[in-house]
């Protein structure tokens, strides 16, 4: 990892090939089961409801896999740092596919809800190992490629995930949709103990004990603020948050004293480290971003008198603007990697103001163009805030920084979407809101991101300036 790289352009044939191949694969596979499951699943609810009822728990279906996500990748760095990829790779689909099985037997919805946290949990960790398989089974030079291939298979789930899911309840069961990836995951457990060789005998690592003391308040401090999040009214749902959120400084409070079994980088939110701001940067651009994506579709369908299909393929612009950006970026060489972050970073902040106009005044294929320019500069930028994060980073922290990403990503969508939540309810949005009041909705939402966004710059900075005798951009 750290000898020296290949600065030309990286072409597909260097990955795409018998070496890396199976492995690409693999990874893509994973991240195919978690991505393409949520939004499958949002697709069967309506038919999930009217065979075995539990309306008023749909918003749970969403929060718990979230939450359960979220908690698989704070832990899996250090389960892949002692344990390598096999095992904990493998424990993880078939966590997957258990939750789906759970799910697909669910005589009443709560028993769905408990499906779903095992899905969360197995595909949460599958997402975080495959950002610590990039930096584990790749040489650096190929890290953005194989970031590339990650993102743009995240676009096609975008679109093919609902699509499944609307196949199976039109001409199946929803309970076959929930086989259809369970038996995906188990061959994907069946091929890691195939494709992945067993990692190093551990007799000179430690024991490790597993921080369940520290995963309980990381997991209450999620759980209040999805809570704060759902159950929406500006008094209860800042009291929730801001409960929520000091669990989550007990958490790091308490992560941040332990050694061997930390769970998160050294130091992971500290603006002075370039690690930290790489971080900061992922925290302040989630919560940036998320609020469009939770209230969009719904300000599309009744402001713009659009079908929900029509506003949840608008959002979905946004991953496909990613997908392609990433596909054709992902060769750049590693020397410009600071100025694409940068780049990718000032672009969404610039898509803002966009959303603020395009939202309430349309029309709604200009709402789509700045979903897809948000997607853009998040394509323009992802795959290699990875690779420079390793490349900056200590060769113990590589699985854990690895591994922070996606969850520090999740953690910024859930408090996100209660800050919108609260923003929203303040405004007076509701089932009976007149038509002025949705409008202030839809400009004050991407408005108000902008600090969040503007707090997502200074990490950026951080995290990209020259630093003597280090990196440069």
């Amino acid at each position: 990892m750290d000898q020296p790289q290949p600065t030309g352009t990286v072409r597909w044939r260097e990955i795409l090939n018998r070496q890396y191949g199976l492995a690409l694969a693999l990874v893509c596979l994973g991240i195919w089961l978690h991505a393409a499951d949520s939004l499958l699943v949002a697709t069967m609810v309506p038919q999930i409801v009217a065979e075995i009822g539990g309306a008023e728990l749909i918003a749970w279906t969403v929060a718990l896999y979230g939450i359960g996500s979220i908690i698989a990748g704070a832990s899996s760095g250090l389960l892949t740092l002692h344990y390598g990829l096999r095992g904990p790779m493998t424990f993880a689909a078939l966590l997957f596919a258990l939750g789906c099985g759970v799910s697909a037997l669910a005589p009443e919805m709560w028993v769905v809800l408990v499906g779903r946290l095992f899905q969360g949990l197995g595909g949460g960790g599958l997402m975080a190992m495959a950002f610590v398989a990039v930096s584990s089974l790749f040489p650096r030079r190929l890290t953005a490629r194989a970031m590339g291939a990650i993102s743009t298979l995240w676009g096609v789930s975008a679109f093919i995930g609902p699509l499944v899911g609307g196949l199976f309840v039109e001409y199946g069961t929803w309970q076959g949709g929930f086989w259809f990836f369970a038996i995906q995951a188990i061959l994907m457990a069946i091929w890691i103990q195939f494709t992945l060789r067993k990692s190093k005998k551990q007799e000179d690592r430690p024991h490790i004990r597993f921080p369940f003391w520290r995963l309980s308040w990381l997991s209450l401090g999620v759980f209040l603020i999805a809570y704060g999040g759902i159950e929406v009214s500006v008094l209860q749902t800042s009291l929730f948050v801001g409960l929520g959120v000091m669990a989550l400084v007990i958490f790091l409070f308490l992560d941040g004293k332990k050694s061997e079994n930390r769970l998160l980088p050294h130091n992971p939110l500290n603006l002075l480290t370039p690690l930290g701001a790489a971080l900061v940067l992922v925290l302040a651009f989630s919560t940036t971003t998320i609020a469009i994506t939770v209230y969009g579709p719904y300000l599309i369908t009744v402001i713009h008198h659009e079908p929900p299909i029509v506003g949840g393929y608008v959002m979905a612009c946004l991953s496909i603007g990613w997908s392609i950006v990433a596909f054709l970026a992902s060769g750049v060489a590693e020397k410009h990697d600071a100025r694409m972050i940068f780049s990718g970073m000032l672009v969404i902040t610039a898509s803002l103001p966009g959303y603020a106009y395009s939202l309430p005044n349309g029309p709604v294929w200009l709402i789509g163009v700045f979903a897809a320019i948000q997607g853009g500069g998040f394509g323009m930028a992802w795959t290699f805030i990875l690779r420079r994060a390793m490349k900056l980073a200590p060769a113990n922290e590589y699985e854990r920084v690895s591994s922070a990403i996606p969850t520090l990503q999740r953690v910024g969508f859930a408090l996100g979407a209660a800050y919108a939540g609260i923003l929203a309810n303040a405004a007076g949005l509701s089932e009976q809101a007149d038509i002025s009041t949705i409008h202030v909705v839809a400009w004050l939402l991407p408005l108000a991101s902008l600090p969040a966004a503007a707090i997502g710059l200074v990490a950026t900075y951080q995290f990209t300036r020259r630093r003597s005798g280090g990196a440069t951009p």
